[in-house]
């Protein structure tokens, strides 16, 4: 599984973009479940997972800051 690129999650609209962190933030909790209950997980998902929850809030926020300063 390839890190996803910044340039493919531009193309995503806002509903997308919060939609997709939702889903990744509830990945994130079910890693850690499996983990406590000494479940098989593959420790590389959870680097893939947060790197991928780290690319859409910046994109998130790189939006709200320039919606800020073009209403300003």
């Amino acid at each position: 599984m390839a890190l996803s690129k910044v340039q493919d999650l531009r193309t995503l609209t806002d509903a997308e973009i919060e939609a997709q962190i939702l889903a990744l933030k509830r990945q994130l909790f079910e890693l850690r479940l499996q983990k406590a209950t000494r479940q098989e997980v593959k420790p590389h998902q959870f680097k893939h997972i947060r790197h991928q929850l780290a690319q859409l809030l910046t994109l998130e926020r790189e939006r709200q800051t320039s919606q800020q300063s073009s209403a300003s």
